[in-house]
């Protein structure tokens, strides 16, 4: 069969650029599933995004659909025909139905019965007759959050539409999208190149449009190709450039035709704090910083502009130009901000709402304090810090400066509490409290930190909960989910000892709650919240499932200590004997769950064994207790399990010899206690018996 290659452009005003990478792959993938649906293939597919454009481009595309053989089974052969052989209407209305005749029919034989049977050839259609279905679906399933009209047409898209490219080979499909025709005429550069460019064949629409008219189409390698000169540039000055990921793809998208330059800035902006420097140069100018070998900000930065000037002398002094108010409202912020000391700030946040139904900030402030100061005590940390840490950890929110790039909080506090005369610790913990920032961000490194980070999280969750703003599906505008995984993280990677329960309930007591609310229900509810996080990231660090489950159901408090249980559980199954093991103990459960029936059982009579196979297994237990409860009392949990391994060969021998459901009440209650206290030994761990 034959193919061809597809282009498919749209020219638009300037598109959104943080957004344009991904409409410039969504067009791409909604258009190939709409290709795979209709049953076409190709051999290749490329997608193409610029400030004025989104393209793609697909080759060898088969040029119509194969045939397909269609089967209709009708009415059956005793319905179709009357006793004088004559069709019935059910026999006709399928004939009709399938635009066909009775004699054309065929007879399918089956185990109920012989139907009539019709079987045809529906033929493909030609690609080129599918194409404008296929790009308005593409079109309408683009991630855009709100379309737009434009003149006095209908038509809506992200930005105006300006022409419409569709080329299939050397063809243009007649079709109309947006209230363009389409043609093969597409445009370059609006200043370099703002003539059309006709294309002939998709092949071509690269290296015309790079050639003719000033555009680096292909993202990912006018990317490439701003990363290699703003390295370039640094290098020579003997730096390195800050490279977010996000700034450059945003400047990618700002640009077809991007041209690197260097430009400075007065040396006396180097006193403002270095991140507030480069919030101004990222955030707002859109420029790359250089940083010296030592990660110390220059007084450099590196533009990216959308044109080739004759004069980029010029374009180097417009932008430093433009850049010098920025770094001055920085240096503006800063002396002004330090005109007052921090703590200043504190009686301000009465005035700033948290949350409607829960008070101001500085409401929070005073419940994050009294939980950060319960958990010092519980972790013995340094009250005294953690309760000024507490004090100054919101007041930033009232500074110039993070009132002018929010980004910065915690931050800024850190410098003003430095500024200030404040410790340390204190200045240190400001900032670390909001972290992590991010899915997978660094944690708090100081103690301080790490306390002040948890209580402000945990209060967030509790208060949020208490007023019923509960994450439901994919919605969770207060990021809770991310506050419970960040205590997780916080609590586990920094192997902090603390019971979770405790700590919601001292968080939880700080409000008021309804009467036909309890305080353990909510708890309950958190914690099985927090519970969840903590399952899926342990997921991620490739921690077996049944493992999770096999500790969790145990009830365990603390969150690091659960960890070294499924670090124990995870290595005991490696061991010879733990199939074995975890057979046993799904035995001795379903024997004591089907046994109990509301009866408890008590301690085991030494004087009531009679075979020998339970006295060995009795014996045996009794010998390990003490090492057991030793290292139990020390959590260390991997050599329990391998000494209750050992019980392994007399547990086997007791079911093989010794008849546990005995017509004798004494001896059937002693030896279902013999086993309550084989299994509460590893329930001390977790419950193996649910290891697959």
């Amino acid at each position: 069969m034959s193919s061809e290659d597809l282009l498919l452009e749209l020219g638009t005003e300037e598109l959104p650029p943080k957004s344009l990478p991904q409409l410039g792959q969504a067009l791409h993938d909604q258009l190939l599933s709409g290709l795979k649906e209709a049953g076409l293939t190709f051999s290749q597919s490329h997608w193409y995004a610029s400030p004025r454009r989104l393209a793609v481009r697909i080759e060898a595309l088969q040029s119509r659909q194969a045939d397909e053989t269609i089967e209709r089974r009708g009415p059956a052969v005793k319905a179709a025909f009357n006793a004088q052989g004559e069709p019935t209407k059910a026999a006709l209305g399928f004939a009709k139905s399938c635009q066909t005749t009775i004699d054309q029919l065929d007879r399918q034989e089956t185990a109920k019965g012989a139907w009539l049977i019709w079987r045809g050839q529906k033929k493909g259609a030609d690609t080129v007759t599918l194409l404008p279905d296929l790009f308005r679906q593409a079109l309408s399933r683009l991630p855009i959050a709100k379309r737009m009209r434009w003149g006095a047409g209908d038509a809506e898209f992200v930005r105006p539409v300006h022409w419409l490219v569709v080329l299939w080979g050397n063809a243009v499909v007649p079709m109309e999208l947006f209230g363009c025709r389409a043609d093969n005429r597409t445009y370059g550069h609006r200043f370099h190149a703002p003539e059309a460019i006709e294309l002939t064949h998709p092949a071509e629409y690269l290296d015309k449009l790079k050639n003719s008219g000033w555009v680096q189409a292909d993202f990912p390698a006018r990317r490439e190709n701003i990363r290699q000169q703003i390295e370039k540039l640094a290098s020579e000055q003997g730096g390195q450039v800050m490279l977010s990921p996000a700034l450059l793809d945003e400047v990618t998208a700002l640009v077809e035709w991007p041209v690197a330059l260097l430009g400075h800035f007065d040396e006396e902006f180097l006193q403002v704090p270095a991140e507030a420097l480069e919030s101004a140069i990222q955030g707002h100018q859109k420029c790359f910083p250089v940083m010296d070998s030592g990660g110390k900000l220059m007084p450099l930065f590196i533009a990216v502009s959308n044109i080739a000037s004759k004069n980029m002398a010029l374009v180097k002094e417009g932008n430093e130009r433009v850049m010098r108010p920025r770094l001055s409202d920085s240096a503006f912020f800063w002396k002004q901000d330090r005109k007052q000391p921090l703590i200043n700030h504190l009686e301000r946040l009465k005035s700033v709402v948290f949350q409607a139904k829960l008070g101001s900030v500085y409401d929070k402030v005073v419940r994050v304090e009294a939980l950060a100061v319960a958990l010092a005590q519980r972790l013995q940390v340094n009250e005294e810090a953690v309760k000024r840490a507490a004090q100054l950890a919101k007041c930033d929110l009232m500074t110039n400066m993070v009132g002018e790039c929010p980004e910065l909080e915690g931050t800024m506090g850190r410098y003003y509490a430095l500024a200030d005369g404040e410790s340390v610790e204190v200045a240190a913990a400001i900032e670390e409290h909001y972290q992590p920032r991010v899915a997978g961000g660094d944690l708090p490194s100081s103690q301080v930190g790490q306390v002040l980070a948890i209580a402000d999280k945990l209060d967030t969750l509790a208060s949020l909960f208490v007023v019923g703003k509960v994450p439901t599906g994919d919605k969770d505008p207060f990021a809770l989910r991310r506050a419970a995984l960040g205590v997780m993280r916080i609590v586990v990677e920094k192997q902090l000892l603390v019971s979770l329960p405790e700590l919601l309930a001292v968080a939880l007591s700080a409000f008021s709650l309804p009467s036909d609310v309890s305080q353990d229900d909510l708890a309950s509810r958190l914690h099985v919240f927090m519970l969840e996080r903590l399952r899926g990231w342990l997921l991620d660090q490739n921690v077996s499932l049944d493992v999770f489950d096999a500790v969790q159901v145990c009830q365990n408090a603390e969150p690091y200590d659960m960890l070294q249980r499924m670090k124990a559980v995870e290595h005991f199954r490696q061991q010879p004997e733990a199939e074995q093991l975890t057979a046993a103990n799904k035995r001795i459960h379903n024997i004591l769950k089907k046994s109990a029936q509301g009866r408890s059982f008590t301690e085991v009579n030494a004087d009531v064994l009679v075979d020998d196979a339970e006295i060995d297994l009795y014996q045996q237990t009794v010998a390990l207790q003490e090492t057991a409860n030793r290292l139990l009392t020390a959590r260390d949990y991997q050599p329990l399990l391998l000494l209750l391994a050992k019980l392994q060969p007399p547990i086997d021998a007791f079911f093989d010899q010794v008849m546990v459901m005995s017509d004798e009440p004494q001896l059937q209650h002693n030896r279902l206690a013999l086993l309550s206290m084989i299994r509460q030994h590893f329930l001390q761990v977790a419950d193996i018996s649910l290891l697959s």
